[in-house]
């Protein structure tokens, strides 16, 4: 969540999460990085099937919006 905190309003990829956080001497795989982002969901959207804050962006990546939004 730092990551995404410190990065809000960009878009980052899974292999600039992976790299940033775990670093390149661990290898873990990118649905790593979709299993947190799901469990980041159900801490912070109210509604996990719409969510404000935490958008996934198919091809590019994640993006975190601090004020909320409804759609990316």
């Amino acid at each position: 969540m730092k990551f995404l905190v410190e990065h809000a309003n960009e878009v980052v990829s899974r292999d600039m999460i992976l790299d940033a956080v775990w670093g390149y001497h661990v290898f873990p795989s990118s649905r790593t990085i979709d299993n947190f982002i799901l469990r980041l969901r159900k801490i912070f959207e109210p509604d996990q099937a719409n969510p404000r804050f935490i958008h996934t962006l198919r091809g590019a990546g994640y993006k975190f919006t601090p004020g909320g939004e409804t759609n990316a």
